[in-house]
């Protein structure tokens, strides 16, 4: 026993010695720092919310903008992604992204028309042709006037995201004319022009949450939606409507959208990390818009929707009878604005 006690002190003493003499010239000083790690004291993490599928295009960009931000940062920032309404809906997210409960929603234009009627001009009929005219519009005046309302309401818009143009669906026959919609019921956006839009085409609308359209179509609470082709094929729509027009009358898009004062706050380098993720993202998102088509193909594959494509004689009809809304329109959301648009 005495001598396994003698051989533990001499090791101890042995290690202390080694100690002491292979590291004496580093006694005082710091121990050298890593600067892969720089900032994991104050990890940030960001809560996402958003109420479409994971695998739409806004979801597939949410999922995208989250694993740059963590490659880019060194895994310091994370952002958590709450898709398809998980945490909120979108009648409630603008107002938990306010009270600070979340840091970042991506709201469609229809729904921010509530905080400010400027947002209405993306929601008029034919306002643009083609993707190339929205980016054109997003990317100057219009784009950051559209921005701009957003910050006295204590948010930050950041970037803006694609999904395409909205379609028609229906449940009762197929819809070549403006005559085709009387009588109908369609779920819409809460939006006055879309409102006005349908009525003046002759039918009635409903103003539901996202994810409670299946149902309400379901059940045939209404008749018809319209809505992109991602949408319409993510959320299955077409197992309930046996109708689809390719109409392209209005455009579907995203305001990615920080609470201001968390925005504000973050570290100046964790901002130019958001700034360039988000850049790439919304360059990103626009491969995943342009999938549309292939979805498009898929929809007619599956026999469950019959699908018509407008004439340019059809199309002009459909434009000629919406045009009055520009004129009822114009003294709410200001002939300025009305003026960086197409129109039909």
């Amino acid at each position: 026993m005495k001598r396994a006690t003698g051989f533990g002190v001499l090791l101890v003493l042995g290690i202390l010695t080694a100690y002491v003499i292979g590291f004496q010239k580093n006694f005082g000083e710091k121990l050298p720092y890593d600067h892969e790690f720089t900032g994991l004291k104050d990890r940030i993490v960001i809560k996402f919310s958003h109420v479409v599928a994971e695998n739409s295009p806004k979801g597939l960009a949410a999922a995208h903008f989250a694993q740059r931000v963590k490659e880019k940062s060194n895994d310091r920032i994370e952002i958590q992604v709450f898709p398809n309404g998980m945490r909120y809906s979108e009648t409630t997210e603008v107002a938990a992204l306010q009270r600070g409960e979340i840091q970042m929603i991506a709201p469609s234009f229809s729904n921010l028309n509530a905080i400010d009627p400027a947002w209405l001009v993306m929601d008029l009929p034919f306002a643009f042709e083609n993707q190339a005219e929205v980016d054109q519009a997003l990317n100057g005046e219009l784009g950051k006037r559209l921005s701009q309302t957003l910050e006295p309401y204590g948010m930050k818009s950041v970037a803006f995201w694609s999904n395409g143009f909205r379609q028609i669906t229906n449940n009762v026959h197929p819809i070549r004319q403006p005559a085709d919609f009387a009588g109908l019921k369609f779920r819409i956006q809460p939006s006055q022009v879309l409102d006005r839009q349908f009525e003046a085409l002759g039918a009635s609308t409903i103003s539901t949450p996202f994810n409670e359209i299946y149902h309400s179509l379901e059940t045939g609470t209404a008749d018809g939606q319209e809505n992109t082709i991602s949408n319409i094929f993510t959320k299955r729509f077409y197992q309930v409507q046996r109708y689809m027009t390719i109409s392209n009358h209005s455009y579907l898009g995203y305001a990615v959208v920080f609470n201001k004062s968390d925005w504000d706050h973050l570290p100046s380098d964790a901002r130019r990390v958001l700034q360039e993720a988000l850049e790439e993202t919304t360059r990103w998102s626009k491969r995943e818009t342009d999938e549309n088509a292939n979805r498009l193909r898929q929809l007619e594959q599956t026999g469950d929707i019959k699908i018509t494509h407008l004439s340019e004689g059809e199309r002009k009809l459909w434009k000629e009878r919406l045009r009055v809304l520009y004129q009822e329109f114009t003294p709410i959301i200001g002939s300025d604005l009305m003026d960086m648009i197409q129109g039909p």
